[in-house]
Parts: C-alpha cells; sequence; structure tokens
C-alpha cells in the first residue's frame, strides 16, 4: 500500500510539475489587421515555428490576426505600454517618426528593385533609426506591399484620359492632391462605401493594389485595371524595443534571425501571390492596361514635392538618386 502510495504522489507531483517545466521564459504576443489566410500571417506563422524551435521552446510567439488585440494604431500603443509585443505597421508610423511618410509617397520608386536599394540602404537605415527613437519599435523585417493601381471603366493610358473623372482616394491629403495634379476629381470615401459608389454611378473610378481589388469584387463593376503602379510601398514588422532588450543576447539573436527567415519566406508568396491575382482578375473578365507611367509621375511630382517638409525632401530627393 505504502508502495502504492508513493508511486502515486510520484506521478501526480510529475503532472503538476510538467506545465511548469515547459513553460516558456518570454512571450511575445503578435497582433496584426490580416485575416489567417493572408500572406502577412503565414509568414507570421513561419516566424512563429522558427522562434519557438531555435530557442528550444523559450519563447512562446502568440498571434492575433484579424485585429483580435485592436486596429493597427491601437496595438502599436498596447506595443508602447507593454500589453502587446509585435505588429506590421506601414506609414502610419508617421505619427511618430516622420521620415516613415516616405514609405507611401507617390512615384517615389521607379518599381520594386528600385525601392529595394532604398528600404536595405541608407535611406531605410534613416526611417528604421528614428521609428526606434521616437515610437520606441525596432523593426526587424519589411515586406512589399503590391503597387495601386487604378480601376476603370474606360482604358486610362495618360493622365489627359483622366480629365473630369470621379475617383475615390482614400482620406489622404497628398493623394488628394496627386490625383488633382494629374486632373481626376479625387473623392475621399471610405472603402466600405466603394462597391455600391462604383455600381450605382456616383464615381467613375478607384485605386487599390490588386489584393484588394480582387478581394472586393472590383471586377464586377470595373471592366480596367490601369497598371499606373503610383504607390509603391512596404510595410515593417516590429517589435517593442524595452521586450527586445530584455532578452538576453542569444534570443534576441534568435528574433532576428527569425524575422529575416519571415522575410524571405513573405517575399517568396509575395511574387506568387501577384502572379495569381492578375491571372485570377483576368479570368473574371477585366483587362489590364499598360499605363505611360513616366508622364504620370512627371505631372504628379509638383503636387507630391509640394506636400514633403524639409526632413522628407531630403530623403525624397535622396531615393530620386539612387
Amino acid at each position: 500500500m505504502l508502495k502504492q502510495l508513493l508511486a502515486s504522489a510520484v506521478i501526480g507531483s510529475s503532472i503538476l510539475a510538467a506545465p511548469f517545466a515547459t513553460a516558456a521564459d518570454y512571450t511575445l504576443k503578435f497582433g496584426h489587421l490580416a485575416n489567417e489566410e493572408n500572406i502577412w500571417n503565414k509568414a507570421a506563422e513561419r516566424f512563429k515555428k522558427v522562434v519557438e524551435e531555435e530557442s528550444d521552446g523559450r519563447i512562446d510567439v502568440q498571434i492575433f490576426p484579424n485585429e483580435q488585440l485592436g486596429t493597427e494604431m491601437e496595438v502599436i500603443n498596447s506595443i508602447q505600454l507593454g500589453t502587446a509585443d509585435m505588429t506590421i505597421t506601414g506609414e502610419s508610423l508617421q505619427n511618430w517618426a516622420p521620415k516613415a511618410a516616405m514609405m507611401a509617397v507617390p512615384y517615389a520608386f521607379r518599381d520594386s528593385e528600385h525601392m529595394r536599394k532604398a528600404v536595405e540602404g541608407d535611406i531605410g537605415k534613416q526611417i528604421e533609426q528614428q521609428i526606434e527613437e521616437k515610437a520606441g519599435l525596432v523593426p526587424i523585417a519589411w515586406f512589399e506591399r503590391g503597387p495601386r493601381e487604378l480601376t476603370s471603366n474606360q482604358p486610362i493610358k495618360k493622365p489627359s484620359d483622366l480629365d473630369g473623372l470621379r475617383l475615390r482616394v482614400p482620406n489622404v491629403p497628398l493623394f488628394v492632391d496627386t490625383w488633382q495634379a494629374l486632373g481626376a476629381k479625387p473623392t475621399p470615401m471610405a472603402f466600405s462605401e466603394v462597391f455600391t459608389s462604383l455600381q450605382q454611378g456616383t464615381i467613375d473610378g478607384q485605386e487599390n493594389p490588386l489584393s484588394l481589388i480582387e478581394s472586393a469584387s472590383f471586377n464586377e463593376v470595373q471592366d480596367y485595371v490601369n497598371m499606373t503602379d503610383h504607390v509603391r510601398s512596404w510595410i515593417y514588422v516590429v517589435i517593442g524595443k524595452n521586450k527586445l532588450e530584455s532578452m538576453p543576447e542569444d534570443l534576441q539573436e534568435v528574433v532576428l534571425d527569425a524575422a529575416q527567415q519571415m522575410q524571405s519566406y513573405e517575399t517568396k508568396l509575395f511574387d506568387e501571390d501577384q502572379k495569381r491575382l492578375r491571372n485570377a482578375l483576368e479570368e473574371a473578365g477585366m483587362e489590364f492596361v499598360e499605363v505611360d507611367q513616366k508622364a504620370f509621375a512627371d505631372e504628379a511630382e509638383p503636387a507630391v514635392k509640394a506636400s514633403l517638409n524639409d526632413e522628407q525632401q531630403k530623403l525624397y530627393e535622396a531615393i530620386q538618386d539612387l
């Protein structure tokens, strides 16, 4: 009987101790706005896998897609307060770091390679340093966003084709000024209202990346995708500076290494997805139109420059010189 009691006690204490033996030393709460099927979330899942494996379970990564931890701005605030740890964010960072406005300036970049040179060179370092200093966030990876394209029910190849076109734009002064300079009639409007407004003829066109053109089913109310590529932008995966520095150096290295693996994985998914999106939209009946992008860029430039402060102007000029 005594042996049985002792055996039971040992087994019971082992069961109780098991969760504590495997508990992680650090937890990273990673919240973002994309849904589970989005390539950003798939990249986050890759980050989780690598971190947990390379840290031998000392770091537990918890992913919260679909704004489960709040909106983009709310999650940033939570990271600054220490109640969340990581997120995926873009030009919203300019609320703290003015240089981050360069992450979504019309016609700042000629193509993807031009943008990559900027992000991975001195310009990117300047932006990242200001984000770290002003916002308390450390950019550890970056993802290219699909360029914004113009949809319409008539082909648009040059700026004069825009004359009088009623175009929905986000409520961003720079976007409004740029499209006015190009000859359109920009109309700020909530994204949720765009489909119905196109359907009813309240507006004639809209501009967004291919991923949103597909997910919003704009092929049902628009015939053409005009390849303006007018905004090439990127977003950062950021971690709270205090959180990162609270970890021992070996675990910081694990996080940074996993971030680079996540970035490479997302780049592969992004390239595949851009091809898929074009094929899907063409199959849905949309026609892709080649546009004189230089003519658009030249006509937009005065409005773009006028919107930038001195600090941003210097970065813009440096980008053009790359």
